[in-house]
């Protein structure tokens, strides 16, 4: 069994070359046989499984297509906690809690699975404005109110967003290795995966765990292939074509 790993595509659009590139590794999957994770920030921004758009109708039909050949799992990122079980069902896709272990009789070892933002713990101001967003109070407030009204919030939060960031410096919106390091012995894993900041390699832990940390699609995607107990993490051009 093979399995690829992905998150922070941040797609906004089915008319671009990103979006061709990411229909052309869930392609591939479906024809290796390989189930597919998506570890949060598919999407630049999910405004309700209620979308009306044809980008939202786009994906879950790729997602649908996908998910009735091989096991797809989807998993809420800083942009995406809006999933709800409409979308589950419109596109077969488990969704997976944060954290998430995977563990099976085919792996050798236990995994940890993470968007990664809830580690980033020196970033104060981003963890209590995670937390109102991860309440379910805030979310059916959010759901309750127009689609135009919910694009509008979704704007205006993304260039707040961008602001805040270009202020912080690197550390503090990077995760903090011993949060890490404490859910990896809690849960009983050696190894994490996850993605949210940007900075895709493999860092050594302490005790012999490691954290492999996926890459956002930009000029370039990025996913981890596992196969057996083999990890390759792996860069492409996105597709122009």
């Amino acid at each position: 069994m093979s399995r690829v790993f992905i998150s922070d595509l941040h797609l906004e659009s089915e008319q671009t070359p990103k979006y061709r590139s990411f229909q052309r590794v869930l392609r591939n999957a479906c024809e290796n046989g390989e189930e597919v994770f998506v570890l949060g920030d598919l999407v630049d921004v999910w405004i309700g499984d209620d979308d009306d758009s044809s980008f939202a109708r786009q994906l879950i039909s790729d997602l649908r297509s996908c998910a009735a050949q091989i096991s797809l799992h989807v998993m809420h990122g800083n942009r995406d906690f809006l999933y709800r079980e409409k979308f589950a069902n419109l596109t077969g896709a488990v969704l997976l809690t944060d954290p998430y272990v995977l563990a099976r009789d085919d792996l050798p070892e236990r995994i940890l699975l993470s968007h990664g933002d809830a580690y980033c713990t020196s970033d104060s101001a981003y963890m209590q404005m995670r937390n109102l967003f991860r309440s379910s109070e805030w979310q059916n407030q959010i759901l309750g109110s127009t689609l135009v009204e919910r694009r509008e919030l979704a704007r205006s939060l993304r260039e707040q967003s961008k602001a805040s960031n270009e202020l912080k410096a690197e550390n503090i919106t990077d995760v903090v290795e011993i949060e890490i390091e404490k859910d990896l012995l809690q849960h009983y894993c050696t190894t994490m995966i996850h993605g949210h900041t940007h900075r895709p390699g493999i860092h050594a832990l302490g005790n012999g765990m490691k954290r492999m940390v996926l890459g956002d699609w930009d000029r370039c995607g990025w996913l981890l292939r596992q196969h057996a107990s083999a990890f390759n993490l792996e860069r492409f051009a996105v597709q122009s074509h």
